[in-house]
């Protein structure tokens, strides 16, 4: 196994051995799989009290079947299997290794697609998709899983796809974030995204109110509860009146309502809110490095922008951190998708400013183009940027009535993969809370339009009719609401193939627009005397420029270079040298080409003196950051074998 440590992350790139075995040979006891302790610890500090407290959700698949199917949500264990089973499937295309480790300890493995045989995945052109980031949104994880299994079966099979792994490389990580999606997965519990402890009610505890699952069932859904006549002026719910069912609940100014809604659980600490600190909290997609921002507190002049979640300081986290260093570890990445749930969205940066005022115009382009060519394959009713498109994608405020004005998130990965990378680089959103029509043309897709679905297409599974509970604290109460694993934050288990594989086939349409440097000629001509020229065409054949107009600017990618490489002995001297490259000079022997457009064909000359030798060989060499690597042997003069 060869390793680069980077920052003191060990990157692993070619591992055979872990594909057989990518566990820690002394794991840890992970939180499903002990089932007597009531406290989880892990470096010093405790997690929560429900880890303990198990349920199997019949949506899940818990273990690799023979066949693969998207008819459940794959764990990270049965999803790791699959994985396995394919490096040792499909040796000569794949390889598969351990990128990191997570904040519980639990390996985070990558997969690396692309023809051995047709060189080095670093010396080709390269496209990163990635899922699980966040713990709940697991539907991204089985569109990655999708994508895999769809290039793997259709290598050799499909002539587009095997032209894309025979010429590129695709890097695959299914779970970003295998800790918080084992716990989301085995247990009743939800959390924002990493599960290292976090103090969201700024109190000073750490996770100490998590969600109960009070009645049993394995899933945290709302309680509501009628406000007491000494409560009515701050009573903030009413029922929805669009519903004559009476299950949906409507926010409300606080004195205008005449119930409370609370999600399902206790008040641990006594501070009069409920369930405010659960397990974890911090958020991965807040972590990176461009535009970070602290949290919240962290601002000691109290007039500044924070970020919510954004962690002790950038990429503090071993999760998010991992992904920045594999791409500043390999800039020959040119697209990326790293794709959470549920708006959904084709989303991209900018994060904290509109296009128009910081994108390059030709950048820009590119990307409009993908957002058209997004909505033509999934059909969401939304792509753009996060700042403006994201932010006001329905014109007023449902609550407040105002109208929806931009907004910026901080340390958001689209920032981080335009300004500081310079690629394509999306943050897709997938599902959409069952909205999956305008039912009643009010121009926005919500809870009424969830539930309209859900009656006519889901056979109603999608929500739970309120039902009497005692309460510990509250008294009498009613619990119900929407599934919040399997309908809001995620689709049922029948229509997860739909979402799963339209998200996979936009990011593969992505990546066959990737540059392709490609040789169209090389002529070696003799002029006067002993000297030759040497002329190079080659052709970018993608239909994306091997850098983007920001690449350039920040230096992520280098000019495209030509090179003619001789045997060291024949260009010792110098000027008495017996091979001397006239052009471009005696001692810089690299033509800097500038950037290749998208189907622009390029030139470059060399001239090359003979001296007192008959011929010579030599490697020609094209190098572009991301538009591949080309090396070519030819001869000057005669040369005998």
């Amino acid at each position: 196994m060869k390793l680069l440590s980077v920052l003191g992350l060990s990157l692993a790139f070619s591992l055979n051995a872990v594909a057989q075995d990518y566990r820690p040979l002394n794991p840890p006891v992970w939180p499903e799989s002990d089932k007597d302790t009531t406290m989880y610890t892990v470096k010093g500090e405790r997690h929560g009290i429900s880890f303990f407290k198990q349920h199997r959700h019949p949506e899940v698949i818990y273990e690799a079947n023979d066949e693969l199917t998207f008819d459940g949500y794959h764990t990270v264990d049965a999803m790791n299997t699959w994985y396995t089973r394919w490096a040792e499937q499909y040796p000569d295309i794949v390889d598969l290794y351990q990128v990191a480790t997570s904040f519980e300890g639990r390996p985070i493995l990558q997969m690396t697609i692309t023809n051995k045989s047709t060189g080095k995945d670093t010396d080709k052109p390269a496209a990163y998709f990635e899922g699980g980031r966040h713990s709940g949104e697991i539907t991204s994880s089985e569109s990655i899983l999708w994508l895999t299994h769809h290039i793997l079966s259709n290598y050799g099979k499909d002539e587009a796809i095997t032209e894309l792994v025979d010429t590129k490389a695709i890097y695959l990580r299914p779970q970003n974030n295998p800790d918080g999606s084992n716990l989301y997965l085995h247990t009743a519990q939800r959390n924002r995204s990493s599960v290292r402890p976090h103090d969201n009610d700024r109190d000073g505890l750490l996770d100490e109110d998590p969600e109960e699952d009070l009645d049993g069932d394995g899933i945290i859904y709302q309680i509501r509860r009628l406000a007491k006549e000494d409560e009515m002026d701050k009573a903030n719910y009413i029922i929805d009146p669009r519903d004559p069912k009476g299950r949906l609940m409507k926010r409300v100014p606080a004195g205008k309502g005449k119930y409370f809604v609370y999600s399902e659980g206790i008040d641990n600490d006594g501070d009069g809110r409920f369930n405010e600190d659960g397990i974890g909290g911090l958020d991965l997609h807040r972590n990176y490095v461009e535009n970070w921002r602290p949290d919240v507190g962290g601002d000691l002049t109290g007039r500044g922008y924070t970020q919510y979640g954004a962690g002790e300081f950038p990429l503090s986290e071993p999760e998010s951190r991992s992904v920045v260093m594999w791409m500043l570890t390999h800039p020959n990445i040119s697209v990326v998708n790293s794709m959470d749930t549920r708006v959904p969205m084709h989303l991209r940066p900018p994060s904290t400013s509109k296009s128009e005022e910081r994108m390059y115009p030709e950048d820009l382009a590119l990307y409009e183009k993908y957002d058209e060519m997004g909505l033509e394959i999934t059909n969401y009713p939304w792509a753009g940027d996060v700042y403006e498109t994201y932010m006001t994608r329905y014109p007023i405020n449902t609550f407040t009535g105002d109208p929806s004005k931009p907004s910026p998130l901080f340390g958001h990965g689209p920032d981080f993969g335009y300004f500081y990378f310079g690629s394509i680089w999306y943050g897709d959103e997938l599902w959409n809370n069952g909205a999956m029509e305008d039912y009643n043309n009010d121009g926005i897709y919500d809870d009424f339009d969830g539930i309209t679905w859900d009656d006519r297409e889901n056979g109603g599974r999608g929500f739970r009719e309120w039902e009497k509970f005692d309460h510990p604290t509250l008294g009498e109460v009613e619990i119900g609401g929407f599934h919040p694993k399997f309908f809001s934050q995620n689709g049922p288990a029948w229509q997860l193939e739909g979402w799963a594989k339209k998200q996979a086939l936009f990011n593969l349409a992505m990546a066959m627009e990737l540059p392709q440097i490609t040789l169209d000629d090389v002529s070696v001509k003799k002029k006067k005397n002993n000297i030759y020229e040497v002329e190079v065409e080659w052709t970018n054949t993608g239909k994306l420029p091997v850098a983007l107009k920001q690449a350039q600017l920040v230096k992520i990618v280098r000019q495209d270079r030509v090179q003619l490489q001789f045997d060291g002995d024949l260009t010792k001297g110098n000027e008495d040298a017996k091979v001397k490259i006239i052009t471009p000079s005696l001692y810089d022997k690299t033509i800097y080409a500038g950037y290749t457009d998208a189907g622009e064909t390029k030139k470059a000359k060399f001239e090359v003196e003979l001296n007192g030798v008959d011929g010579a060989k030599a490697k020609l060499k094209i190098l572009s950051t991301r538009g591949g690597y080309i090396e070519k042997e030819i001869v000057l003069g005669k040369v005998e074998d």
